[in-house]
């Protein structure tokens, strides 16, 4: 027992020095000056001494594992599932009798959509967060979260949790703290006397949610505080600028981690640091926070990743992996935002130019440490992340072609398939986000045969772009099934208010059920998915790491993306109109294709007169 003592010892020493240089380089930047630093480095030493010595055996062993194999979360057998628990399965425990659904469909990673213990009432989806510690207890326990999480390790399928980074609920213990006058409890968020300050930061942020919740500050009359709220007045912003702050959310992901999560999805993460004169994101502080944050986890759980959640411009995003002197040593997950907008402007317009000219402009062909999280849906709203330069680039007019896609995919353009509705109308600038599932966006809400089958076509292409160009592909619960919008949010008086529960139905077991029967539409889209994810296990050159190059291909109908495997280069094509395609056998000789095999059907792909004829949303991954 003494020697094994020892040896953790020796071993958490070896990796607090390996992880120093990322740590304490980045604290002594950010709270050199702050009167506690001394004390602060004590504190933190002796939190990741703790958190490592409370680390249970089997995730010390999976630490090694994954020091040995530090690409784990890059190959080609990842392969993710998001959803809210209460809606795929009930509760916790009722996760455990759906695992097997999990397994079969392909999956090995799982993303629990906020399951920490909200606020009552509206909890902006469970991102207002009450107690870090806790499980929502309409889900279960800690226990049962445990249970879970052993049984998915013994299937090899990782899970993320959320954890909120830039505020708590304000019913959180230290908020209750701060509102009845403990100084201290108050430093750890962004609090004001007087109404000046407020003002003046005001001057430059934007708001995130201007029809709910306008504004960035809340003044409390009852205990004399404005107090920084950038999502909601229930959401209370916390103050990074305080060491305390980032000590106590070490001491809280270290806890998380040791209860068996192996991603931690970093949410809100652009907005953690306040200076005034700026819009309040993505400051230079967030990144040495994030890479102090990923090092800590580095020397106590390194088993562990970081997802960080920035919905920004691809300028803004990349840092988020690590830029500069962060290269390599910050997120290794963020998800590409870029990459489904762009789906879905091609798949408007069957046009791809801005898509080939966004993904081939503004992203480098290949990330330190670190890869995209790819995905067509999530649980939020689709933002037209398009800017008035790129837009000009291949001719657009920006503000033209944004209101062109919310018009589209709510379903009132002339010939739309898309069937969605408007989120966050904003009158005074035209933005308009838009809501809607997968299946009901691409065109399966239809009674034509026809149509139907041109929109399992569309989902199948998504979910074959995902899939092959780099990173971890998300699948948003029941889009494997084709599931349609739930109207029915609009009966329940705590969703009414926000379209976005539009896009998260219920799970259908009863069609699930149904899912290999090849008779339906769902099992169509499930067999489909199935088959794209075992060809991606079967394709190791779809590493991560590998380089992604975006290929011009004369034909403004097909994307096309290269992904330079040591093996030879694999050459995924996708054709986004409705209309038969070509592309010349030399073409894509030039691409350096010489065997015709296509990864994703294991078959031999057939010329002919020179030509690979592409029926309407074809996908084929040539070697």
């Amino acid at each position: 027992m003494a020697k094994a003592v020892k040896s953790d010892d020796q071993i958490f020493a070896l990796r607090m020095a390996r992880s120093a240089p990322d740590l304490w380089p980045m604290l002594e930047q950010v709270y050199g000056q702050h009167p506690s630093y001394a004390q602060f480095c004590t504190d933190l030493k002796s939190a990741l001494a703790e958190g490592w010595r409370d680390r249970p055996a089997d995730l010390k062993l999976l630490d090694l594992k994954r020091d040995l194999e530090p690409d784990w979360f890059q190959r080609a057998d990842m392969a993710g599932y998001v959803f809210y628990i209460d809606r795929f399965a009930g509760n916790l425990r009722g996760v455990l009798d759906h695992l097997d659904y999990l397994e079969d469909l392909g999956i090995t990673y799982v993303h629990f959509m906020p399951c920490l213990t909200p606020r009552p009432g509206d909890s902006d989806g469970g991102y207002s967060v009450m107690d870090y510690r806790s499980i929502n207890p309409a889900y279960g326990n800690l226990e049962d979260f445990k249970a879970v999480s052993t049984e998915l390790r013994k299937r090899g399928i990782s899970l993320c949790i959320d954890l909120v980074l830039n505020h708590t609920a304000k019913e959180h213990a230290w908020a209750q703290a701060a509102a009845k006058g403990d100084p201290a409890a108050q430093d750890l968020y962004w609090m004001f006397d007087t109404p000046e300050q407020p003002d003046a930061y005001a001057q430059t942020l934007v708001e995130v949610f201007p029809d709910n919740a306008p504004g960035n500050f809340t003044h409390y009359p009852e205990f004399g505080k404005w107090v920084w709220t950038t999502f909601n007045q229930h959401q209370w912003d916390l103050n990074w600028s305080n060491p305390q702050v980032f000590l106590e959310i070490t001491r809280i992901m270290l806890h998380l981690a040791n209860t068996g999560v192996d991603v931690l999805r970093l949410d809100a993460v652009a907005f953690m640091w306040k200076r005034l004169g700026t819009r309040c994101q993505s400051e230079p502080e967030v990144h040495m926070l994030l890479q102090a944050l990923r090092a800590c986890c580095r020397i106590a759980a390194p088993a562990v990743i970081h997802l960080e959640e920035a919905i920004v411009s691809p300028q803004e995003m990349l840092p988020y992996f690590g830029r500069g002197k962060h290269d390599g040593r910050e997120g290794n997950l963020a998800y590409h935002n870029s990459l489904m907008v762009q789906f879905w402007s091609a798949l408007a317009t069957r046009d791809t130019r801005l898509m080939t000219h966004v993904l081939a402009s503004h992203f480098p062909d290949r990330l330190t440490n670190a890869t995209y999280a790819t995905y067509i849906r999530c649980h939020d709203d689709i933002g037209w992340a398009v800017t008035d330069e790129d837009a000009r680039a291949v001719g657009l007019n920006g503000a033209a072609h944004r209101r062109f896609l919310s018009d589209f995919y709510e379903g009132g353009f002339p010939g739309s398939f898309a069937q969605g509705a408007p989120f966050q109308v904003n009158e005074a600038t035209g933005d308009k986000r838009i809501s809607g599932s997968f299946a009901s966006l691409a065109g399966l809400e239809t009674h034509d045969a026809h149509d139907r089958d041109m929109a399992v076509q569309r989902i199948l292409m998504g979910h074959a772009l995902i899939s092959a160009f780099g990173g971890i592909p998300l699948i948003y619960m029941g889009d494997e099934l084709g599931l349609l919008n739930d109207h029915s949010y609009r009966d329940d008086p705590a969703h009414a208010h926000d379209s976005r529960w539009l896009h998260r139905p219920r799970m259908d077991w009863a069609l699930a059920a149904a899912r290999n029967s090849g008779n339906s539409v769902s099992s169509q889209c499930f067999l489909g998915t199935q088959a794209i994810l075992a060809r991606r296990r079967a394709t190791p050159g779809l590493h991560g790491a590998n380089p992604i190059h975006i290929v011009e291909t004369g034909n403004q109908t097909l994307f096309a993306v290269r992904r330079a495997a040591p093996t030879g280069p694999i050459l995924c094509l996708f054709n986004f109109s409705h209309h038969w395609q070509h592309v010349s056998g030399g073409w894509l000789q030039a691409q350096g294709i010489t065997h015709w095999h296509d990864a994703l059907s294991d078959q031999i792909v057939t010329l002919h007169g020179d030509y690979l004829a592409l029926p309407p949303y074809a996908r084929v991954w040539l070697t």
